[in-house]
């Protein structure tokens, strides 16, 4: 016997159609708060500089001399120092956070997958400041008392190389500043390997095993050319990170405003510069300085998370043809 049809009551056309267009603005509206927040942001900062660069022009971003009291700034040694301290942090944290998120979704055993993932995680959400403490009272005393006379008398002789690790082991200066900044964005880019790595397809992955390959070729063969555009784009998040990262740079990186070779010498960047000094700045010269160096490392963060997409429209490009 066949069941009695039920008519289901419908919204009308217009209600729907209502519907529809509220969703379409209410979410547009939100895309646009970012755009419009992120340009004036810029446009507050650079306002508040252009004092600074009005009166130092081009030579505010080669200048090394920082003279509150002659009221006389160049940015050059901030900007040296942050992309100093960023380009240690990456060095040190791109082949680790690999290393986690293949050792997580390749070889670990699957009862300690995921405590150790939500562990790695956890670290993500420590306060900049608790890493910049445990940098000052255990890891640079740690480093200066051991580490560093070390690589001082073995490796400070080498030709060329031996510049960069020459030097008084203080135990504080870019890089520890570049260590404690690794171990702060580890946990990003590890996790966003992490969370990639899982979406290549197990069928891909047993086919390969299937036809006898190890795990290494299954990793370099399969995994990394699946993933590569997200990898890279983990890549350079966690390099933003560590380029705008002020109060853990500031406990350890030694606030001393000139250019040295040495990777032990204590350094400044523009984040530390600002943090340590916009109290402190009680002319209007002084702080349009601050300001401006706040609008160049806007600046320097958007340039290379923009080359970071172009890097990844590329990728996307030639993977498509």
């Amino acid at each position: 016997m066949q069941a009695p049809a039920t008519n289901t009551p419908t919204a009308p056309r217009w209600l729907d159609n209502i519907g529809d267009w509220l969703f379409r603005n209410i979410v547009a509206v939100a895309g646009w708060f970012v755009l419009i927040t992120l340009v004036l942001a810029a446009l507050s900062m650079y306002w508040g500089g252009r004092e600074a660069f009005s009166e130092f022009g081009w030579g505010f971003l080669v200048s090394t001399e920082w003279d509150p009291v002659r009221e006389r700034y160049g940015a050059l040694v901030a900007i040296y120092g942050t992309l100093v301290t960023t380009t240690i942090a990456m060095i040190i944290a791109v082949p680790v956070s690999f290393g986690i998120a293949l050792f997580l979704t390749e070889v670990a055993p699957a009862w300690i997958r995921q405590p150790l993932g939500s562990a790695i995680e956890l670290l993500a959400g420590i306060p900049s400041i608790i890493y910049g403490m445990w940098g000052l009272f255990v890891l640079a005393p740690l480093l200066g008392n051991y580490v560093y006379p070390w690589i001082d008398e073995h490796i400070g002789p080498w030709p060329i190389l031996g510049a960069l690790f020459r030097g008084p082991p203080l135990g504080i200066g870019m890089l520890t500043a570049g260590i404690v900044l690794a171990i702060m964005i580890i946990p990003f880019i590890s996790s966003v390997m992490r969370e990639v790595f899982l979406t290549v397809p197990t069928r891909l992955k047993e086919s390969a095993y299937a036809l006898g390959s190890t795990t290494t070729e299954v990793v370099w063969d399969i995994v990394l050319p699946y993933t590569r555009s997200a990898v890279i784009g983990g890549i350079f998040l966690g390099m933003g990170r560590a380029l705008g990262e002020t109060m853990a740079v500031t406990f350890v990186l030694g606030n001393a405003h000139r250019i040295s070779v040495s990777l032990l010498e204590p350094g400044n960047s523009i984040a530390a510069s600002v943090a340590n000094e916009f109290a402190e700045a009680t002319t209007p010269m002084y702080q349009s300085a601050l300001l401006a160096l706040g609008f160049l490392l806007f600046a320097v963060t958007f340039i290379v998370l923009s080359i970071a997409k172009l890097m990844l429209m590329q990728l996307k490009k030639r993977e498509g043809n």
